[in-house]
C-alpha cells in the first residue's frame, strides 16, 4: 500500500481557511469535539498536523450519550486519542431521550463545561459543507427565516469566554471520508446515522440524493453557498436591529402592580423596513420572555407599531424572572409588556 502523504490538499485548504477567516490564534487552547465519526477524526488529524505550525494547546472531548448504539464508542475514541498523546476528556450523559434536539443541547452543555474546567477558550466541531446543506433543508422544512437557514456559522459565541469554531464548512462529507481512508483512520460506524426515524437522516439519505439526481448534482454546494450569503445579510440586519432596540427601549414602573414593565418607543420603528421591525420585536420579546417568541407573537407585536392607543395583543406567554403571563399594549408612543391581572 502506498504511504499517505503527511501534507495533503485538504491540509492546505483547511490551513488557508483558518488564516483567511482568522479562526484561530497562535498558542490558542483548542478543545476538539470528537464523536468517532469520519468528520471529527478528519478534523482532529488535520489540527494535530497543524499544531506545530501554530503552537496550539489541543485537547479532545467525547460526549457519551449512554445509548445502546454507543456501546464501546467512548473506549474507541479514548484509544485513538491515547495513541496521539493528547489530553482526553469524557462526559457521560444523564438519562437522555433518544432525540436529536435533546442530545444536541446536552452535548453543547457538556462541551462548555469541559472547556471551562480544563481551561480551553475554543471548542471545535467537525461540521462540514454537507451538514450545512442538511441544516438548511431541515430548518427550511420547519418554516424558519434567514437566521435558521444560515444557522451553521464559522464562529459562534457560546459564553463570554468560549467560542465555537467550525473549520470544515467548505469540505464535503465525501472528502472527509476519502481523507480517513487515505490515513487509515479508525472511523466508528454509528448505527444511529442509519435510523430513518430522525429527520436529518432522512434528509441525508433520501432527500439530498433525490435533489442531486433530479435537480442539481452540486446541490450541497449550492445550499451551503446560499447559507453563507444569508449569514452576511443576517449579521447586517442584526446589527441594525440591535441599534434600533437600544434607542427604543425604556423601563418604567407599572402603576397598577408596582412591578417593572418593559416598554419601547415605537416612533423610530414606523419608518424602517418590516424585516427590521420583526427583528427588533423578536429581540425585545426574546430579552423579556421566558421562551423564545414564535412567528405569531412577533407579528402581533409588529402590528402594534401602527396601532392606536390601548390596542393590545393576545397573551404572549410567561415573563422572564417573574413567570407572569403578559401581553403587549400601546400606551401613547410606547408599546409595553403588561402582566395579566
Amino acid at each position: 500500500m502506498t504511504k499517505a502523504p503527511s501534507w495533503t490538499q485538504l491540509h492546505a485548504q483547511v490551513h488557508t481557511v483558518i488564516r483567511q477567516r482568522q479562526l484561530f490564534r497562535p498558542q490558542q487552547s483548542i478543545l476538539v469535539a470528537v464523536s468517532g465519526g469520519q468528520d471529527s477524526l478528519c478534523l482532529l488529524k488535520i489540527l494535530g498536523d497543524l499544531q506545530q505550525k501554530w503552537s496550539w494547546r489541543l485537547g479532545v472531548a467525547h460526549c457519551d450519550h449512554g445509548w445502546s448504539s454507543d456501546l464501546g464508542l467512548a473506549d474507541h475514541v479514548a484509544n485513538i486519542v491515547g495513541a496521539w498523546d493528547l489530553p482526553f476528556y469524557l462526559q457521560i450523559a444523564p438519562p437522555l431521550k433518544e432525540t436529536e434536539a435533546e442530545a444536541r443541547t446536552w452535548r453543547y452543555q457538556a462541551l462548555v463545561e469541559t472547556a471551562e474546567q480544563a481551561g480551553f477558550d475554543t471548542i471545535v466541531t467537525g461540521h462540514t459543507r454537507s451538514d450545512r446543506a442538511e441544516t438548511f433543508l431541515f430548518n427550511l422544512l420547519r418554516g424558519t427565516g434567514a437566521d435558521g437557514l444560515s444557522a451553521l456559522t464559522w464562529k459562534r459565541t457560546l459564553t463570554s469566554e468560549i467560542q465555537l469554531v467550525r473549520p470544515l464548512l467548505e469540505v464535503s462529507r465525501s472528502t472527509t471520508g476519502q481523507f480517513c481512508q487515505e490515513f487509515n483512520l479508525p472511523v466508528w460506524q454509528d448505527e444511529a446515522n442509519q435510523n430513518l426515524r430522525y429527520a436529518r437522516n432522512r434528509i441525508r439519505s433520501q432527500l439530498i440524493p433525490y435533489l442531486q439526481e433530479h435537480f442539481n448534482p452540486q446541490v450541497e454546494t449550492a445550499l451551503a453557498q446560499a447559507s453563507e450569503l444569508l449569514r452576511a445579510d443576517v449579521a447586517h440586519l442584526e446589527a441594525e436591529a440591535s441599534q434600533l432596540l437600544r434607542e427604543a427601549v425604556c423601563f418604567t414602573l407599572g402603576e397598577e402592580s408596582g412591578s417593572r414593565r418593559n416598554c419601547l418607543n415605537f416612533l423610530g420603528l414606523c419608518s424602517v423596513s418590516l424585516a427590521l421591525q420583526r427583528r427588533v420585536m423578536r429581540k425585545f420579546l426574546g430579552e423579556n420572555m421566558l421562551k423564545s417568541p414564535d412567528f405569531e407573537q412577533v407579528e402581533e407585536m409588529v402590528r402594534l407599531i401602527n396601532g392606536s392607543n390601548r390596542d393590545r395583543t393576545s397573551t404572549l406567554g410567561k415573563l422572564a424572572h417573574s413567570n407572569q403571563t403578559v401581553y403587549g399594549e400601546v400606551e401613547g408612543d410606547w408599546i409595553c409588556l403588561k402582566t395579566m391581572p
